[in-house]
């Protein structure tokens, strides 16, 4: 008699489960270490009602025979590398319908692929059923992977109390504390440029991080690679004096890592240093651990790219084919032909672009990326030559690996256009401009395709004009939003505990409004047709989190991040940090953005226009059917229209 469990990802009730509680912690006497996992409503294993009776085979041995679940195994992560989820639990599911109850190896994959689809929440329901009795049980790989998924979910409170139920000894499995469970929630915290928690897991669990009594390169090579990806390159620089105080030996991944530093503060002397400093070591304690490899000359030809010193590109990409053992993949060229086009060296950006297609003639894996084609489609285009323009633009669909994203689609058809105007041929233009609004729905207002349409625009005059114009004659795209933004205390937040039915007449004069908590914090916004059920608190019919921007953010992104996304309000925050070996970080509400002030700075432009009020106007919306374009052009129409001799002014 052997009981089949299956395995469901879709949520239901088993009709003799109740409700019941599972923990981490085998102690119940500290409710704070404690990680609780509802299972009420959603069993990812249960047993069947009915055991099924097996036939025994003439030969005993063989039916207590493991079966082989490497493959499996191997499928598994197969499909996570593809985030196909849902078909990893039918899979499972069939297979301890075949097999049985499986072992922890086969779990943790499944595990690891829920939170690699950054499903946590059904990470934690299989967890629960790892932990049970008659469960696979857990190990220390099952708790690390946990522990990962709850730091990008950034639930670190309660990945902080499953470590104090791993350090206290109590927590199911007796996992043992080490620096590879550790490793996973502080990479999380770094990715999350959440570097304030990071530096107090660093001094909570120092002794355990800590080898030989000091600091690991791992942990430091982390550290830097938050504070670059957190706008704080200067940081990760300081880590190499601390980390040749500490006695370590920097390798290529930490000269890589400072290379990138000085590339993010676009000071290039100092990465040059780096680099030479790399290969001198390099013939000292052996080539193979600090000589530079292609990460380390694509770091660079990014940095000199974007300082536009095409000599020192070419130094470099002479220096990359002259290395004997280097392998110049189609990263590596990608990122040479990015660097000569970002130095206007357009002819060479199309040698190398031959290289790679005859390389990918020999080797499909050399073939380009979409990003690629497009690359070189902005640079032809904006030199007006469609015919190359247009060749690329049926060649990307043929020729180029990997998907070709919507985004990219829409991209190219905009430099077509483009392309067509810059080369004189406007009719070409429109045509393929109304093409597109038709095909994509619209244009995106501070793309580079709706600069394009509003040189259109200004070609045809309102009186010929694609779209209906609405125009902020009082304020500049560059302007930032604090200029215009209402005081925080004038939108009247509310307090998150606060019933609905002690407020409600607050929802009459206001369509939404920012909800705080005790500290004065804004932590979710409430809008009128929320507000559904008198007795129940704010906090829970708010919309978490509320969408925040600087006060550095211009006003044309404010604008368009609120028609594209549909947001009726923004909360205006100003951010401070201050960073070295002590990281520490703030943001404070200071004010509010809506659509109603939007709507009220914009005025139809035929209204302007007959009134002869439109003289000139850094900024315009257009609005018809979902369609958006920034037209700083707008001075021109007006010209064009009204036979304005300084036109070309």
């Amino acid at each position: 008699m052997q009981s089949i469990h299956t395995f469901s990802p879709t949520h239901h009730i088993h009709p003799f489960t109740t409700t019941t509680t599972t923990t981490l912690s085998s102690s119940s006497s500290s409710s704070k270490q404690v990680l609780l996992l509802q299972s009420s409503s959603f069993n990812i294993f249960s047993s069947s009602s009915s055991p099924i009776r097996r036939r025994f085979h003439k030969n005993p041995s063989s039916s207590f025979r493991k079966p082989n679940l490497k493959p499996l195994t191997s499928r598994i992560v197969q499909l996570t590398r593809r985030r196909q989820l849902q078909q990893i639990f039918e899979e499972i599911e069939m297979a301890i319908k075949r097999h049985g109850k499986l072992n922890t190896i086969v779990m943790n994959a499944v595990l690891q692929a829920c939170v690699h689809c950054g499903d946590i929440d059904s990470a934690l329901r299989l967890f629960g059923e790892m932990s049970k009795p008659d469960g696979c049980g857990v190990d220390n790989v099952t708790y690390g992977t946990l522990l990962k998924g709850l730091g990008y979910a950034r639930r670190v409170d309660e990945a902080f109390q499953v470590l104090e139920s791993v350090e206290q000894g109590t927590a199911i499995g007796s996992p043992k504390l080490s620096a590879s469970l550790l490793y996973g929630l502080l990479n999380a915290l770094i990715e999350a440029g959440d570097l304030r928690r990071a530096n107090g897991l660093l001094a909570r669990y120092a002794f355990v991080l800590h080898e030989g009594g000091s600091p690991s390169l791992s942990i430091y090579h982390l550290l830097m690679k938050g504070y670059i990806s957190s706008g704080s390159p200067q940081a990760a620089l300081d880590m190499h004096d601390e980390i040749i105080r500490q006695g370590l030996n920097p390798e290529r991944l930490t000269y890589n890592t400072l290379i990138s530093a000085c590339v993010k503060m676009e000071n290039m002397d100092v990465a040059m240093q780096f680099f030479e400093e790399m290969k001198d070591r390099s013939q000292e304690v052996g080539p193979d651990n600090l000589f530079p490899d292609v990460v380390t000359y694509t770091t660079l030809l990014k940095g000199f790219g974007h300082s536009k010193d095409l000599h020192l590109v070419e130094l470099i990409i002479v220096e990359m084919k002259s290395c004997q053992g280097l392998f110049i993949d189609r990263v590596a060229y990608t990122a040479i032909v990015d660097a000569l086009l970002n130095c206007g060296s357009v002819k060479g950006a199309l040698c190398i672009f031959g290289e790679i297609l005859k390389q990918a003639g020999r080797d499909p894996g050399m073939r380009p990326k979409p990003h690629l084609y497009l690359s070189l489609m902005r640079a032809l285009a904006l030199r007006g030559d469609y015919h190359m323009v247009e060749r690329l633009h049926k060649r990307m669909w043929l020729d180029s690996a990997g998907t070709i994203f919507v985004d990219n689609q829409v991209e190219a058809d905009h430099l077509l256009m483009e392309a067509a105007l810059n080369n004189g041929q406007a009719d070409l233009a429109v045509k393929i401009l109304s093409n597109t609004t038709k095909r994509w729905k619209g244009i995106s207002w501070t793309s580079r395709g709706g600069m394009v349409a509003a040189r259109i625009e200004a070609l045809l005059g309102f009186t010929d004009s694609m779209f209906s114009p609405y125009i902020l004659p009082q304020v500049s795209v560059s302007d930032e939003i604090e200029s215009i933004m209402i005081p925080f205390e004038e939108a009247q937040p509310l307090q998150a505990t606060l019933k609905l039915r002690q407020v409600v007449m607050h929802f009459f004069r206001h369509s939404v409004v920012p909800i705080v908590d005790d500290w004065g914090s804004c932590v979710g916004l409430l809008h009128r047709e929320d507000c559904n059920e008198l007795n129940a608190q704010l906090s829970t019919m708010m919309t978490s989190p509320p969408p925040c921007v600087t006060t550095s953010t211009s006003i044309g992104r404010v604008v368009n991040l609120m028609l594209e996304k549909g947001y009726k309000m923004v909360i205006v925050v100003k951010y401070s940090v201050s960073h070295g070996m002590s990281y520490s970080s703030g943001l404070r509400e200071v004010g509010v953005f809506t659509t109603e002030q939007l709507f009220n700075l914009a005025i139809p432009a035929p209204k302007l226009f007959a009134n002869n009020l439109l003289a000139f106007s850094p900024i315009k919306i257009v609005h018809l059917k979902g369609i958006k374009v920034y037209a700083i052009a707008i001075a021109i129409a007006t010209a064009t229209a009204t036979g304005d001799e300084d036109v070309d002014k």
